[in-house]
């Protein structure tokens, strides 16, 4: 009986020790409006690889790209400083040396591949050009989703919450499509990782009047801590299939890996902080 009452008084002082998940999330979207005015304070380098395969499986286009970025007032300013790409024609692979390169009047791969960089990359409004809709934990984002706590648990030598999220009933598809996981570290109240999927199902009238489906669409993004306060996106991604038009079927993967970050001052000598092993 000592025993039992030793356990029950133990998981009652864990209980409340724990936040609930509204007090957690509510410090998360303090830390994001203060992370991303932290991030201003620095530079980094951005490699980009950007992969289309055919049904049967063989790459249809490619592209690698890198890009030295800058903080500005409202958002980051991205320099292209490297590039290679290649498509597929005719059963051999030809290189070119330009985003937006297209080879005939109408090439989706190419059109396609540089949207995709542009709107999974370099969203106008956020600083490290990863759209906030993606992953929902400023407080902003945050009122449109519904949070529930899963538990605690360590991670990569930190404790962490695993908190879940989904789009609260009647919302907008626009302003709410995602559901996922993200952990959150218990002593700092910032993301180390958050994993996110399509919520809804394309509409079947859609798929079945226009040929058009999408699956597996889902994004992670992988957050390292770099300064007090500072924590930058590292690595980001995703990989799902599309069907348009019922002749066009790819499937697509997107990566993202930011590194050798900076601190910008133009008063004094810049310092380099790179990427914990």
């Amino acid at each position: 009986m000592k025993l039992l009452a030793i356990g029950v008084m133990a998981g009652v002082a864990a209980m409340a020790q724990t936040p609930d998940v509204a007090a957690i999330m509510a410090r998360v979207g303090e830390n994001q409006t203060r992370a991303s005015e932290l991030r201003r304070q620095y530079t980094f380098h951005q490699e980009q690889l950007l992969r289309m395969n055919r049904g049967n499986g063989k790459v249809a286009r490619e592209e690698h790209r890198e890009y030295d970025v800058t903080p500005g007032a409202d958002r980051a300013s991205k320099r292209l400083v490297a590039f290679d790409g290649r498509y597929q024609y005719k059963g051999k692979y030809v290189a070119y040396d330009r985003p937006g390169y297209t080879y005939k009047d109408m090439d989706i791969d190419g059109e396609l591949i540089d949207d995709l960089s542009s709107d999974l990359t370099d969203d106008h409004h956020s600083r490290d050009g990863i759209s906030c809709n993606l992953f929902p934990l400023t407080a902003s984002e945050q009122r449109r989703y519904i949070f529930r706590l899963l538990g605690t648990e360590p991670y990569r030598g930190r404790q962490v919450y695993r908190v879940a999220f989904e789009p609260r009933p009647h919302q907008d598809f626009d302003d709410a499509a995602w559901k996922g996981e993200a952990l959150i570290d218990t002593a700092e109240y910032q993301p180390v990782s958050v994993y996110t999927k399509l919520a809804l199902k394309i509409p079947l009238a859609v798929k079945t009047l226009l040929g058009t489906d999408i699956k597996g669409l889902g994004f992670s993004v992988a957050y390292q801590k770099f300064d007090e306060g500072v924590w930058f996106p590292v690595s980001y991604g995703g990989e799902f299939e599309i069907r348009a038009v019922f002749f066009y079927k790819r499937t697509i993967a997107v990566n993202m890996v930011n590194s050798d970050f900076r601190r910008a001052n133009v008063t004094s000598n810049v310092s380099y902080l790179t990427t914990p092993k």
